[in-house]
């Protein structure tokens, strides 16, 4: 049986990770959310096209997508030690996390903003509707439904990822699991971790699943 203690580094252990994840998903789309805008408003079928820009920007956001996160994690040590002082602990998990996630929100939104139909967007135009005001008042209101799925999607993501930073001493759940699961052999709090863990992405993603259905007008 799992006692008091181990219970109580387990808590902590989910206190960690979802504060991670909350504040990796945060900081990820105040980057990810406007690279994406940018791909879809300078693409060749844009509102405002600039071949140039959408090329360059989709290469780096391929590029670093590419890498795997465990290598990435590694690679961007010295930043992160800049940053944050340390390469240890959650706090520093956030920044390869934040690098590493954002590019995949920017694709995310990408896609989710091509699915708005160009007929509302001509109309919109039709209308004067200047390049921004299009943006915020019909772009994104239309995705919202898509994008929150997206953003419940990324917070699975980031979660995974979270996860992998305890073979570095990231903190949180994958810290545990790796510590006591892996090294000790300790099955049964693998097993806790690994349920925790998808007790909280069954969360994520039913939240998401309900916050988009609201946001929906079509339903």
């Amino acid at each position: 049986m799992l006692d008091a203690q181990t219970l109580s580094m387990i808590g902590k252990g989910i206190i960690e990770t979802l504060y991670m994840v909350i504040v990796s998903t945060v900081c990820a789309y105040a980057i990810g959310l406007p690279i994406g805008l940018i791909l879809v408003v300078t693409d060749k079928n844009g509102i405002r096209p600039f071949p140039i820009v959408s090329k360059v920007l989709g290469f780096i956001v391929n590029l670093l997508r590419s890498v795997p996160f465990v290598i990435l994690m590694i690679s961007v040590t010295p930043l992160t030690k800049k940053i944050v002082g340390t390469t240890l602990g959650t706090s520093a998990t956030i920044v390869p996390l934040v690098i590493a996630s954002a590019p995949y929100i920017a694709r995310l939104v990408e896609s989710s903003i091509k699915e708005v139909d160009a007929g509302i967007i001509e109309a919109a135009r039709a209308m004067g509707t200047g390049t921004f005001r299009l943006i915020y008042k019909v772009l994104i209101p239309e995705a919202k439904p898509s994008l929150i799925i997206g953003g419940a999607i990324a917070i699975t993501t980031i979660l995974g990822y979270s996860a992998m930073s305890g073979f570095i001493g990231g903190g949180g759940l994958g810290d545990i699991a790796v510590r006591y699961g892996y090294y000790r052999s300790e099955t049964q709090i693998l097993l806790v971790t690994v349920a925790v863990l998808i007790i909280i992405v069954q969360g994520f993603q039913e939240l998401g699943m309900r916050l988009a259905k609201r946001s929906d007008k079509r339903v």
